[in-house]
């Protein structure tokens, strides 16, 4: 059983749909500290360039975890995005699905980063349709303790896998030997970063998946597709 343990990012990169669509268990880590990283921010494509879309915070200080975040609606950031992205992808052939999207995440009820954020993966799961047949865990539900690899290892073992599946940055902290030592494989992903017909200058994977739903519609799914390797072929 494959699991994936991953704060949750708004409207995220190709990358991280590829983490979900191999992970029998998704685990949204948001019960940790919040940090900059692309919890509530992810760059698009635009006639100028790259743009930024940030969710804005309220209150934030020091040592809050993701989920403890809140958001500021004292700011317009809904409509702010709506316009980007809808002038962004003005010429795009799906970018009505774009703005669908958007309504339906923005509609939801939220209060904080978590909030947005995993109702934003959950969104782009469900185009593409790769959230049947997963199943999604909040960490914060599970009541493990700890901290870095033991907690990661712990959370993967109730879970019930057998296989971590991480991205590129855990190899500056994760202790693959304690994974082992369980009986638990950890891989690493093989981004593949396939290039699909992209607007505005050369194509770049690092950009929202909402570039993919505006360039390809539902047909994106067939460029959400990496693999895997060994963690001992990864650090080698």
């Amino acid at each position: 059983m494959n699991v994936v343990i991953s704060q949750s990012m708004y409207f995220p990169w190709v990358g991280l749909l590829e983490q979900l669509k191999l992970a029998d268990v998704f685990v949204h880590y948001d019960d940790v500290q919040f940090t900059r990283g692309f919890y509530n921010r992810v760059q698009i494509k635009t006639p100028a360039g790259t743009a930024w879309l940030t969710v804005p915070t309220k209150d934030r200080h020091r040592g809050q975890n993701i989920s403890e975040v809140q958001i500021d609606d004292g700011q317009d950031w809904r409509r702010h995005h709506r316009s980007l992205l809808q002038h962004a992808y003005a010429a795009a052939p799906f970018v009505k699905d774009v703005l669908a999207l958007l309504d339906r995440v923005f509609d939801s009820p939220m209060a904080t980063i978590a909030d947005v954020s995993r109702a934003s993966m959950i969104a782009l799961a469900d185009y593409f349709k790769l959230y049947c047949g997963r199943s999604f865990v909040n960490s914060a539900t599970l009541g493990i303790a700890g901290a870095s690899s033991q907690r990661l290892l712990d959370i993967t073992r109730v879970v019930g896998g057998d296989v971590y599946i991480t991205g590129h940055g855990a190899k500056n902290y994760l202790d693959h030997q304690l994974f082992e030592n369980e009986g638990i494989e950890v891989r690493y992903m093989n981004y593949r970063l396939t290039p699909y017909a992209q607007l505005h200058g050369p194509f770049t994977p690092f950009v929202s998946a909402l570039d993919l739903v505006a360039n390809c519609g539902v047909g994106g799914a067939a460029y959400i597709g990496s693999q895997t390797v060994s963690w001992r072929e990864f650090v080698a």
